[in-house]
């Protein structure tokens, strides 16, 4: 038997109440997963934050917080200075025989130590890498230290790193002037001991090969007398950043980065020092 129309009518209402019920029960559904979602987002964007704020705090990069240890002993332009009485400390004065500062006042320490008729500062940039430069400490050295020990020559030397990209990813460069720096910073008695070592002819090593580790440079560093303090320095790596900057200031300083360049009281030396007593001369010239 046909329901009546009020019959009919009464089972839609019911059938639209039953629709109804079901789409709030699926909207509140939808409500709870979408605000699920978000405390989900907001957790994971505060553990982010956390992780970032927390590494910032341990100093991710020596670049960006200011970790990089730099030598006392180096000049604001990146050398270690010295005169016939050993180490200068930056910012050192010594009068010519006139009892003035001399010629070069214009220019950045130790350049302004110049004086007429007194010592040469010899400025020598140089990487422990470079053949060049092994040969000029191998043929120049001995002169060097002669005048150094006379009195006739301030030496400011620079160690720095622009051929690490021959050196199979070691960056060989880099750690044996940082190890320079190390000498120069704790034991400064051995640093020219410690550079004639090693760049000595068959402790040199070549280009494209992997240079030598710290240990094997420590090594060599105890070897001229070295104290253990420093050993541990050179074998840490403490000063490897600062070679970085060492070599930027020379770039800065010299407009282009070969090595080895030799400065005479600032004035970059043209003569051919790979002959026999031109050094000498050209230094005797220099004084003016």
């Amino acid at each position: 038997m046909s329901s009546s129309p009020k019959d009919r009518r009464e089972e839609a209402k019911a059938a639209a109440a039953a629709l109804k019920s079901q789409q709030a029960k699926a909207a509140a559904r939808q409500r709870t997963i979408a605000i699920a979602a978000l405390v989900v987002g907001l957790v994971v964007v505060g553990v982010l934050v956390a992780v970032i704020l927390n590494n910032g705090s341990k100093g991710g990069s020596a670049a960006a917080t200011g970790d990089q240890v730099t030598p006392a002993s180096v000049s604001t332009r990146g050398g270690v200075v010295f005169d016939s009485t050993g180490l200068l400390q930056p910012g050192a004065d010594a009068p010519g025989e006139d009892g003035e500062l001399g010629t070069a006042d214009d220019l950045v320490w130790p350049q302004s130590l110049a004086a007429s008729g007194g010592p040469v500062v010899v400025s020598v940039y140089f990487d422990f890498m470079c053949p060049w430069c092994g040969y000029f400490e191998q043929t120049q050295g001995a002169t060097l230290d002669k005048l150094l020990a006379s009195g006739d020559i301030v030496i400011d030397s620079h160690p720095i790193a622009i051929l690490d990209r021959y050196s199979n990813g070691t960056n060989y460069s880099s750690r044996a002037a940082a190890a320079a720096f190390a000498v120069a910073e704790g034991s400064p008695e051995h640093y020219f001991d410690f550079v004639e070592a090693m760049m000595a002819d068959g402790t040199q090593p070549e280009e494209n090969s992997d240079g030598l580790t710290n240990a094997e440079i420590s090594a060599i560093a105890a070897g001229v007398g070295v104290p253990q303090e420093v050993l541990d320095q050179i074998e840490s790596g403490a000063f490897v950043d600062y070679t970085a900057t060492a070599t930027d200031l020379a770039s800065q300083d010299l407009g282009q980065l070969q090595t080895p360049t030799v400065l005479l009281n600032g004035q970059q030396m043209t003569e051919n020092w790979t002959e026999d007593g031109v050094l000498e001369q050209a230094i005797e010239a220099a004084k003016g």
